[in-house]
């Protein structure tokens, strides 16, 4: 697939990137050639292949989910470096 000066404009203009002439040049044939080399994976025979979703076998650890109505103050607070009574203090942002 042979890329455009227009289509690296284009590409261009979409990620914000100002390129001078040469570097438009340069990336019409480094992007065409990316494009022809992953036309050739259209040559391969994937039909006996079995669709993954990761290359490795993976599982996520969930834990049960339970109710809980414990009040523990001390704990959700012990790393703060303010608090008043059972509230984190932070600093005033309005005058």
């Amino acid at each position: 697939m042979k890329i455009t000066h227009q289509d690296v404009r284009h590409v261009a203009a979409l990620a914000r990137l100002e390129l001078e002439e040469g570097e438009i040049e340069q990336l019409a044939e480094d992007m065409s050639s990316i494009l022809s080399y992953i036309k050739k994976l259209d040559e391969l025979d994937t039909e006996t292949v079995e669709p993954t979703s990761h290359v490795v076998a993976m599982s996520t650890p969930f834990r049960e989910d339970s109710l809980s109505c414990e009040s523990q103050p001390d704990k959700w607070l012990s790393n703060a470096p303010h608090r008043k009574d059972n509230f984190f203090v932070v600093p005033s942002i309005i005058e």
